[in-house]
């Protein structure tokens, strides 16, 4: 019988609109094409009730429309495919150990030098917000490449210097691809010490981040040092005509000065949060709150309505009873961070070698 049907299939004239009803409703014909998968109640008509249609539509071109939607559905799985390969253990399977790996080397590195911390921080924050954790700080390709840009102060997404300086510990998603641009005048919308908060919040913004994102992220700042060459204009050239940001604690002007005096060495170093340099902890924002934050930026968060109550919430009497908690907000921001422009999937490349495309 099997193969009298099939026979009898094969042969059908689809032409013919007696044949057609039995063709496109015979069981094996509508497997083999997906079709009535639900098992609908009914058999299949050349034309329908329920839908607009006339015979004259047997006639269009259906070829720009099926363009359009393969591209549509290139579009979308390209997309779902790109989103989807930035997950926390990308290389559970093909690199299981990497992790492990990128720990070890980052400790042992980190313990020879203080500063590494907050350095490694600094230095993703830079590639982070700059095109997206793309390793583009990383390409030595002359005096335009992107890790020549000079001037800016940061914060980064690299869960062991967080950790190693007492930190929260987060999961990081991976999956990352390399990118293929590297220019410095691309970091010119990275943040500087001397934006104001709106500008600030702007920026931030424009990359997907919140409020409660620049604050706590500006609070990793709480580790690693500055230079006097950011602190000149504060110090000496708030006004047009001279003269100290007012927001400085008067009783902390006098050591800015004594460490950074007017016409000194810009290049003399000094804590970003003053008496807890060494620390990861939520002091920096306390030092803010009370007139001793060293970088004007940092100052400005308190400048706010909106960026106040968020860094005064730290430290409100039922902040731990309302699951308030910096180290999470961090962690949390941190994640986010991560995500910028991230290149998966058939964007950016594989770098062989980390300074070169």
């Amino acid at each position: 019988m099997r193969r009298r049907v099939t026979k009898m299939i094969m042969g059908v004239d689809v032409c013919m609109t007696s044949e057609k009803y039995f063709y496109f409703n015979h069981p094996e014909v509508q497997k083999a094409l997906h079709a009535n998968r639900t098992n609908l109640p009914y058999e299949w008509s050349m034309c329908s009730d329920v839908l607009n249609y006339s015979q004259s539509d047997g006639d269009i071109d259906m070829l720009p429309s099926l363009k359009n939607i393969i591209n549509m559905m290139y579009l979308f799985g390209y997309s779902g495919m790109s989103q989807g390969q930035l997950r926390v253990g990308f290389y559970g399977n093909t690199c299981p150990n990497v992790e492990t790996i990128v720990s070890s080397v980052v400790r042992q590195v980190a313990a020879s030098d203080q500063n590494i911390a907050p350095v490694l921080l600094r230095l993703h924050f830079h590639d982070c917000f700059v095109q997206g954790c793309d390793g583009s700080i990383l390409i030595e390709n002359g005096d335009n490449a992107e890790r020549h840009a000079f001037g800016h102060q940061g914060v980064g997404d690299l869960k062991d210097a967080v950790v190693l300086a007492n930190g929260p510990s987060y999961e990081v998603e991976t999956g990352r691809r390399d990118g293929v641009i590297s220019n410095s005048s691309l970091a010119d919308i990275m943040p500087e010490v001397t934006d104001s908060i709106q500008i600030l919040k702007a920026k931030f913004s424009q990359k997907g981040l919140s409020e409660k994102d620049l604050v706590v992220l500006s609070a990793a700042h709480t580790i690693g040092t500055t230079a006097c060459f950011f602190m000149t204009q504060r110090l000496y050239n708030f006004f047009p005509g001279g003269g100290s940001d007012p927001s400085i604690n008067p009783s902390f002007l006098p050591e800015l000065m004594a460490t950074c005096p007017e016409n000194g060495n810009v290049n003399v170093r000094l804590p970003i949060d003053r008496g807890s340099s060494g620390t990861f902890d939520n002091s920096i924002l306390q030092n803010i709150r009370s007139g001793f934050a060293v970088l004007q930026s940092d100052a400005s968060l308190y400048e706010d309505l909106d960026t106040r109550s968020i860094v005064d919430s730290y430290f409100g009497i039922f902040s731990p009873f309302m699951g308030i908690s910096f180290e999470a907000d961090f962690a949390n921001a941190m994640v986010k961070m991560g995500r910028i422009d991230v290149l998966t999937g058939f964007h950016g490349t594989i770098r062989r070698v980390c300074s070169r495309f």
